[in-house]
């Protein structure tokens, strides 16, 4: 699988792009605030529907327009296929496959496998949960149509219940209506946490490997699932905790506070591992990522670098680099460094400047 070519139109500081993409590596440089993350940003919203950095459809649309649209060509086991996306500032997003309306953007879902790898997620492990779910979510959704479902469904009507929580405080007669909702919360819900248990699993058997490795042999990586609460409890607590949900006037019980953790050598990363730890476990992840994303789809996913190299050590860098092989690759960088110039014989290398990108 591999992206043939890219338009788009009205996007962030895009006006208009036309621009046709090698099957193996694409390096775009350039200085900061050219549009080199806004056309790898342009390309994970046309794969997924949504920003990676959870920017909201209004926020892309470039300053002045009303609507962006991103096009892509994309060819798989033989066969191209298009995506088009529309982006509007006070409407749901629109979308077409191969020139036909999609019901649901996120029925695009899964038509291009897509791994984006910023300096953002080298520090998953010592961040906040919210982006460890994130990883979770974005690349089981792609992987998993009944996973996005019931995630979809879950999330709808956790709003719903936050929503009437915050009603019930000034109308007390409405909690009687909880009753529908946390038994749709916890259907879904249940469904979410095994699917991520599944997924867990997964992973462990592809990260260990791989971790051991890229620490020369030395070191073991684990992680582990820390559901917020267990498939046989959800019901339980949830009632249990109904009261003091209506006092906060949210829901603290679900699969939306779940975590996961890094073991190396059985201790916890976050605690005790040093940053350079950190980050290889990091690295860990997201190559066992690429794996099992194989594995599943039977395909190659495209691989979006932001800056990631200029992050790592010389000797992290060559693994990585080792690691992708034939599978397409965007990466981003701020100038030709060595780590670049090396590859250059084997690239599609595009300088990126005030929105406009010159093939070199």
């Amino acid at each position: 699988m591999w992206i043939k070519s890219v338009g788009l139109s009205d996007f962030r500081n895009y006006s208009s792009l036309e621009l046709k993409l090698s099957k193996g590596l694409n390096i775009f440089y350039g200085a900061n605030a050219q549009g080199k993350t806004n056309l790898l940003e342009a390309l994970f919203v046309a794969g997924t529907t949504r920003s990676h950095k959870g920017s909201k459809d209004r926020e892309m649309i470039r300053l002045g327009c009303e609507s962006s649209h991103i096009r892509l060509i994309i060819e798989k086991k033989r066969s191209e296929r298009r995506i088009d996306m529309e982006l509007r500032k006070n409407r749901a997003k629109g979308a077409a496959l191969d020139g036909l309306p999609v019901r649901r953007s996120v029925d695009i879902f899964g038509i291009l496998q897509i791994i984006f790898f910023s300096p953002e997620d080298l520090n998953m492990i010592k961040e906040g949960p919210g982006i460890r779910r994130r990883f979770i979510d974005t690349e089981l959704s792609q992987i998993d149509k009944v996973y996005l479902y019931n995630l979809t469904n879950f999330n709808k009507v956790l709003k719903q219940r936050n929503d009437l929580l915050k009603q019930i405080s000034s109308n007390s007669e409405l909690e009687d209506t909880l009753d529908i909702w946390d038994e749709q919360l916890v259907n879904y819900g249940v469904s979410v946490i095994k699917s991520r248990q599944k997924f867990m699993k997964d992973i462990n058997e592809i990260v260990g490997p791989i971790h051991k490795k890229l620490s020369g042999g030395i070191e073991m990586l684990k992680v582990e699932y820390l559901p917020y609460v267990g498939v046989n409890e959800f019901e339980k607590k949830l009632i249990s905790g109904r009261k003091s949900d209506i006092w906060r006037k949210t829901t603290q019980t679900g699969p939306h506070r779940d975590d996961i953790i890094f073991k190396i050598n059985e201790n916890d990363a976050r605690k005790f591992g040093s940053q350079g730890q950190q980050r290889t476990a990091a690295l860990s992840l997201k190559l066992a990522e690429i794996e099992l994303t194989k594995r599943v789809s039977g395909e190659e996913p495209v691989l979006l670098l932001d800056d990631v190299l200029s992050e790592l050590d010389r000797n992290r860098q060559n693994l990585l680099l080792s690691e992708i092989g034939d599978i397409q690759t965007m990466i981003t960088c701020t100038g030709l460094e060595e780590y670049v110039e090396k590859m250059r014989n084997d690239a599609a290398v595009f300088q990126v400047r005030a929105g406009s990108i010159y093939r070199e």
